[in-house]
């Protein structure tokens, strides 16, 4: 597929330096790009394959300068929003199948909408609602009494347990458990444990997504609560009754114990480990690896085990840094003290 530059700018509303004659056929990042690719640039970390990429165009900001005439430059506002754009238009792959095939058990008792695509040995037990144009994609087991909202995508090997609850235009990646039974266990006088049933269910609203191998545990009592446009990356635990706030974004490895509540707009950075039943403030952002104890009632950005301010944690990162040299400085003047000590026992001797 060739596409024109020209093309491609007025779908970015870009501003082309060069060639605009010129057609692409694919994308690339900028140090693997060849010739007949786009590529796009807005971290300055990434200028340095400038001098090497073969590309034929790129999209960067505004301020850019280019120093290579032999390549096709468009200039736009967010060149990052910008090549979005352009995958959406051009390159998301489409799905060639529809309907639902043969190998799939679709319960008598369950309701699809229309337009509803169901692959290979799907299974759909009694009592689910599903809603138009969803894409239920091969070996996906969905359990009784789900509602599944119109344009969701299901993606092969995830498991969806009874009575959950999911919205429009969700996208759900391979091996994703969603309803699991919450961790649930109480000790009796002899010290064994015994499983406390977990009768709740899970809620995912509307154009959230949840990456692979993500575990959403049901709850006790109530609900687990994804709330809208909650972003989940892959390897995350969510545990029973807990509930992420809209547009709150949560990276892989990630784990929030049960009933914890996180706020609004909140970025949970790689392996973040928050405690359970406490509660996280609206755009709080947590630093890769951090610790979170007690709960965070401060917008802000924390950091380490325990999460401080992030201004706090580096200072006293700063500081362990330095406590090989502090030492030395501390015997240096325990030395002196002693030398002046003795200076002065002979002066009053």
């Amino acid at each position: 597929m060739d596409i024109k530059i020209s093309e491609i700018a007025e779908l970015i509303n870009g501003v082309v330096i060069g060639d605009k004659n010129i057609t692409i056929n694919n994308l690339a990042r900028i140090q693997d790009a060849k010739k007949g690719e786009l590529t796009f640039l807005y971290l300055s970390s990434y200028e340095k394959f400038l001098k090497t990429t073969q590309a034929s165009a790129i999209i960067t900001s505004e301020k850019f300068i280019s120093k290579r005439k032999d390549i096709t430059i468009l200039k736009v506002k967010d060149p990052d929003k910008a090549f979005v754009k352009v995958i959406e238009k051009y390159f998301t792959p489409e799905f060639k199948f529809s309907g639902i095939d043969k190998t799939a058990f679709v319960d008598d008792k369950s309701q699809l909408g229309k337009n509803v695509t169901i692959g290979k040995n799907v299974v759909i037990s009694a009592g689910c609602k599903i809603g138009d144009n969803s894409k239920i994609l091969h070996n996906t087991v969905i359990l009784e009494n789900v509602i599944i909202g119109n344009e969701t995508l299901i993606y092969p090997n995830v498991s969806v347990r009874e009575n959950s609850i999911i919205g429009n235009r969700v996208i759900i990646h391979s091996g994703t458990v969603v309803g699991s039974d919450g961790f649930g266990f109480n000790p009796d006088e002899k010290g064994v444990y015994h499983k406390v049933p977990q009768i709740g269910n899970v809620v995912i609203e509307d154009d959230v997504e949840l990456g692979s191998n993500v575990s959403i545990d049901r709850a006790a009592i109530g609900s687990t609560i994804i709330k809208k446009g909650v972003k989940i990356d892959n390897l995350v635990q969510i545990a029973h009754n807990v509930t992420i706030g809209e547009n709150t974004v949560i990276a892989s490895q990630t784990g929030i114990s049960g009933s914890t509540k996180i706020g609004n707009n909140c970025i949970l950075a790689g392996q973040v480990g928050i405690v359970g039943h406490i509660e996280i403030d609206d755009n709080v952002i947590i630093m890769a690896k951090s610790g979170i104890p007690k709960s965070i009632i401060k917008p802000g950005k924390y950091f380490g085990y325990p999460a401080k301010e992030l201004s706090t944690a580096l200072r006293l990162e700063a500081h362990i840094r330095n406590l090989p040299n502090y030492s030395d400085k501390i015997k240096n003047l325990e030395k002196e003290l002693e030398f002046l000590k003795k200076e002065l026992f002979k002066k009053n001797s």
